[in-house]
């Protein structure tokens, strides 16, 4: 049995939808995949909002304008939503769709994926790469994703139950979400004329 309630209209495809959940989740990929299924323009919260080359961060004033720009479009697809700037996509999405996966798996994922990167010098957003002394430091994804789990759960739970948000799918498995992303419509790839 699905962990979520389909969307009454199975044919009306939000055109403003974040993802959200726990880190290691597969916020990206997920959102990528309903990008590509629905033809909406994906943005990434860490390339286009959060992180500069070097890892730096943007002050919170110009992330906050970045994500308002997002947020101000007609379209979009967002793979996140820091809590910084959360506030203003928040009331503007149309779906939000929760990764809520049990913490070992999202661990699994998370130690799969920084591995990979490591090893094959991936980029992970703006020139920036993970090595092995980042995933060892105290302030690294891998703690990150100990420090953030149950509050990334919780604000789940609250937007679901938030007055007047918009409406929250909440996924517990990756294969509901499939599931689910299969049955989305696809976008009409034709060409114009």
């Amino acid at each position: 049995m699905l962990n979520f309630v389909q969307t009454p209209d199975p044919t009306a495809v939000p055109s403003r939808v974040l993802f959200y959940g726990v880190t290691g989740s597969g916020k990206s990929s997920a959102a990528r995949a309903y990008a590509a299924r629905t033809g909406l323009p994906e943005f990434s919260a860490d390339d286009d909002i959060g992180w500069l080359p070097g890892w730096q961060q943007p002050d919170t004033a110009i992330q906050r304008e970045l994500a308002a720009r997002i947020a101000g479009q007609d379209q979009w697809v967002l793979d996140s939503a820091y809590g910084v700037w959360r506030d203003l996509v928040v009331p503007r999405a149309e779906l939000i769709v929760g990764l809520d996966y049990p913490r070992w798996l999202s661990l699994f994922r998370l130690l799969r994926r920084s591995l990979r990167r490591v090893i094959a010098r991936e980029e992970v957003c703006n020139g920036n790469k993970e090595t092995l002394g980042r995933l060892l430091a105290a302030d690294s994804i891998i703690g990150w994703h100990f420090r953030s789990f149950r509050r990334k759960r919780r604000v789940m739970r609250e937007l679901q139950n938030a007055p007047g948000t918009a409406k929250v799918l909440i996924f517990r498995h990756p294969r509901d979400l499939e599931e689910w992303l299969q049955q989305l419509p696809e976008a009409d790839r034709r060409p114009a004329g």
